[in-house]
């Protein structure tokens, strides 16, 4: 991901994060240790030599190859949407599919959308059919075959039975640029926002010792605590108006990302199985550890750090969360080739909302397009289906917040795209000029809380993304280049803590925000729950520009935690 300019509004700084294999990841900037250094961008000898040796990485690191091999062909995944958005709309799509040739791997009936999986010319057999609103791909690199068929993968209702599922996890700590998926490619954690490749067992992102629950100024800022009071163990639920331990208990957010590590002692008490599944095909697989990190894939601590700023447990130990007590629902998005595709977000979406999420964190972008543009078939469809999925998700009562982006670039304005397509096994990118109406998923769908990116002192950080009518609200991300005490730190994987800046580092602050506002006002429904941050943010930012009421960096305003 390109870091963007210290003045907030400038171009990419000059030492941007690694690519993941394959591409995209979550939004974070990893924060800067000595020297800006430059990422190294492997270029493929050949797309089916490249494509070969990502699968065989795939294989020795996770134990098993994630397509399976047809008979000599390539195949693209493709999203088909019905007219219809509902169950029969689902059926008749895959049915439509299944008659062009396409093999079938998911339906999404809450929807009316399937995954298949066909060789070139598909989609045009598809469209136009009659009950078909659109087809379009969701890669631009073929795969040797569909998913390899898993036990007990593709059901959302999975997990929901009480008596069924048990604990597990493991997190890990880093302290180097964040990823969010937004901007330094990711949304949280790590690079600022979606920026620089994580690995859960990778040394390149540096840890720091437990600090003990000090020095949260990320929670400080949002007004819980004294501004003199950064460097003490705060106390954010202090007060008559406070919501008890058990009212928080009740809430359930959901943590879309790269995986959360659960053994990590900040989150052992937090993820909740039975609401925790991998999504990383675009099927949801609720098989016990699924939802977990895999440290063969970059960017795979990502979840963790971003779980970390959302629910970790006060105990005096490693750092405290938002909102300590929140259940955590963990689902893993990033999938074995280090991709966020629409499928994957889509599943994710609909199986976190299917579970009672009231939140719903997104802190990474979704692949193999950094900007979606209406004009172009393919990605028009990614943006509708992963629209379907989000007002899905409000309508059942979650608060959807994504991060921004860590290019420091207007939202609002015309701006370059130089990564996308990021799925590709060979050359270079292409470079795309884009205008307003292309647009970063799922941040800037309608009805998103889609979040900019603070440092310590209040001030929009170098990286963010930005936009008037563009941004909701702006959280606390850090400074990459500030050090330990610059950045936000958080949890990661294998009981170890990291620091990291990005948007999706303050993407996390405002899902622990919305939890505190859902235990206070469990009667409430999504929109209500946004607009009451909303509201507590405007009433404390004075007007004018460079400050908090400068809507073009701060939306509605600075966050301030719900009482």
């Amino acid at each position: 991901m390109a870091q963007a300019d210290p003045s907030g509004r400038g171009g990419p700084l000059p030492g941007p994060g690694p690519l993941p294999a394959g591409g995209a990841g979550p939004v974070h900037v990893p924060v800067r240790a000595a020297g800006p250094g430059r990422p190294v961008r492997r270029r493929g000898r050949g797309p089916l030599r490249v494509l070969l040796a990502m699968l065989l990485t795939a294989l020795v690191v996770g134990g098993a190859v994630p397509y399976v091999a047809g008979p000599g062909r390539s195949y693209l995944s493709y999203l088909v949407l019905a007219e219809r958005a509902d169950a029969d709309g689902a059926a008749h799509a895959a049915a439509e599919a299944r008659a062009a040739g396409g093999q079938v791997v998911q339906e999404y009936p809450q929807i009316g959308v399937v995954l298949a999986y066909a060789g070139g010319g598909f989609a045009e057999k598809v469209r136009g059919r009659p009950g078909v609103a659109a087809v379009g791909a969701s890669r631009t690199s073929p795969v040797p075959g569909p998913p390899r068929p898993l036990d007990g993968a593709g059901d959302f209702r999975a997990g929901t039975d009480p008596a069924a599922g048990d604990r597990a996890g493991g997190d890990r700590a880093r302290s180097g640029r964040a990823a969010d998926g937004t901007g330094f490619r990711g949304s949280g954690g790590g690079p600022a926002d979606g920026g620089g490749a994580v690995d859960g067992g990778d040394d390149a992102t540096a840890t720091v010792p437990d600090p003990g629950e000090q020095d949260a100024w990320n929670l400080a800022l949002l007004g819980a605590v004294p501004a003199g009071a950064a460097d003490a163990t705060p106390n954010l639920l202090r007060g008559t108006a406070a919501p008890a331990a058990d009212a928080l208990r009740k809430v359930l957010v959901a943590v879309l990302d790269s995986g959360v590590d659960d053994t990590h002692p900040d989150l052992r008490a937090a993820v909740d199985p039975r609401s925790s599944a991998s999504c990383a095909d675009g099927r949801p697989d609720a098989r016990t550890g699924a939802w977990r990190p895999d440290a063969g894939v970059g960017e795979s601590g990502h979840g963790t750090h971003v779980a970390g700023i959302v629910g970790a447990a006060r105990d005096g130990r490693g750092v405290s969360g938002v909102a300590p007590g929140v259940r955590i629902a963990a689902v893993r998005l990033l999938g074995p080739l280090g991709q966020y595709y629409a499928e994957n977000i889509v599943c994710g979406m609909l199986w976190a909302a299917d579970h009672g999420a009231r939140a719903i964190n997104n802190s990474y972008f979704a692949d193999p397009w950094k900007y979606n543009c209406p004009d172009d078939p393919d990605q028009a469809v990614l943006t509708a289906a992963v629209g379907r999925a989000v007002e899905y998700a409000r309508g059942k009562g979650a608060v959807v917040v994504a991060s921004a982006g860590n290019d420091a670039q207007d939202l609002g304005a015309p701006r370059t795209d130089e990564r996308s397509p990021n799925d590709r096994t060979t050359g270079p990118p292409q470079s795309r000029h884009v205008g307003p109406e292309c647009v970063r998923l799922p941040g800037e769908l309608p009805g998103v809380v889609t979040v900019t990116a603070v440092d310590r002192d209040g001030r929009p950080s170098a990286y963010t993304n930005y936009g008037r009518g563009h941004v909701s609200l702006a959280a606390p991300g850090g400074d990459p280049d500030g050090g330990a005490r610059g950045a936000v730190v958080s949890d990661w994987p294998g009981g170890r803590y990291a620091a990291l800046a990005g948007t999706s580092m303050a993407a996390a602050h405002v899902t622990g925000a919305v939890a505190v506002a859902a235990a206070l006002h469990p009667d409430w429904g999504s929109d209500r729950l946004a607009a009451r941050l909303a509201s507590d943010a405007a009433a404390a930012c004075p007007p004018g520009p460079h400050v908090c009421g400068d809507h073009e960096f701060y939306g509605a305003g600075a966050l301030v935690l719900p009482h």
